[in-house]
């Protein structure tokens, strides 16, 4: 292995080599027999590119907007917990490196920073992640958990198995901001998404890591495009390792994808292989990758016929 990472895979090899072992499981494990968390990786690789060539790239633009907000590539980084398992600074280090590179970063409800830290630490452009339903109160930032007897209260308490679409009502109606939803991976809940008001969606099986043998996103993101016919903004994580693999996402109607690992060297090489895969496609704006420009194993030869 180089001394300097040059892909996300041998970024995620360092981190197995100084992490502890329990705090890299943490990160990188899924759910049960990790069959989704496979997936999401997986179902990438069996979409194949079908590039067009003698077309002007000599001037690649990746720039888009997510909810009105510009960003430098449709590269965005995901609400992960406990950043400062990994790094002191957490998740006010996350944040810096997001806005080095002009992009959003969504802040997880289970960071271990606080907002204000993170909001006072640069001027990126934030998004937050909740997880509870009664968002009006105020919360301890410290939590004792004694002999450990606590634990499953804590946990009760902190994940609201009650939330439901009236829910979205609700926090519709004590603020102005934009709604995204996380975790749609069918047509059905993305047209329940947009009748219910949401901003936008975002195609995740959460890393893999809840439920096992859900379907990998890449593998479902068409579905829910179609089924949103471009009334909201569409998203998507899980399994994105290469440039390419996001230039897979935007061809199948995504509107950007977001990546776990968030460091800037990651999301500048995630840039830097994105721009590349785009020249080498015919592809110089966002615009111009469509879905002709993948092939999936499901699509018939017929469709090809037709392009």
């Amino acid at each position: 292995m180089a001394s300097e990472p040059v892909n996300v895979n041998e970024f995620q090899e360092l981190a197995r080599k100084i992490l502890p072992k329990m705090l890299y499981d943490f990160f990188t494990g899924g759910a049960e027999d990790q069959h989704t968390l496979k997936q999401n990786i997986e179902a990438f690789q069996r979409i194949m590119l079908r590039p067009r060539i003698l077309l002007d790239v000599s001037r690649i633009d990746m720039a888009t907007t997510v909810l009105g907000f510009k960003i430098s590539a449709p590269i965005v980084i995901a609400p992960t917990s406990m950043h400062q398992l990994a790094h002191p600074q957490g998740e006010v280090a996350t944040a810096r490196a997001a806005a080095a590179c002009n992009t959003i970063m969504v802040l997880s409800f289970s960071s271990t920073c606080t907002i204000e830290e993170v909001a006072a630490s640069c001027n990126a452009v934030r998004m937050i992640a909740p997880k509870l339903k009664n968002l009006e109160g105020l919360m301890p930032t410290e939590v004792n958990f004694g002999d450990g007897s606590n634990l499953e209260a804590y946990c009760n308490w902190t994940m609201d198995s009650s939330l439901c679409w009236k829910d979205i009502e609700w926090l519709r109606s004590i603020t102005k901001l934009p709604i995204l939803l996380k975790g749609v991976l069918t047509r059905e809940d993305a047209r329940k998404a947009v009748e219910a008001g949401i901003a936008g969606i975002v195609v995740s099986n959460h890393g893999g890591r809840q439920l096992d043998f859900s379907p990998a996103s890449i593998s479902v993101v068409e579905e829910v495009v179609h089924a949103v016919g471009g009334k909201v903004p569409v998203l998507l994580d899980g399994g994105v390792r290469r440039g390419t693999d996001v230039f897979k996402a935007l061809a199948l109607g995504a509107r950007a994808v977001l990546g776990q690992n968030g460091v800037r060297s990651v999301i500048e090489m995630l840039k830097n292989e994105l721009e590349l895969t785009m020249g080498l496609s015919g592809c110089p704006t966002l615009s111009d990758i469509t879905r002709s420009h993948v092939r999936k194993q499901t699509d018939h030869e017929s469709f090809y016929s037709k392009l």
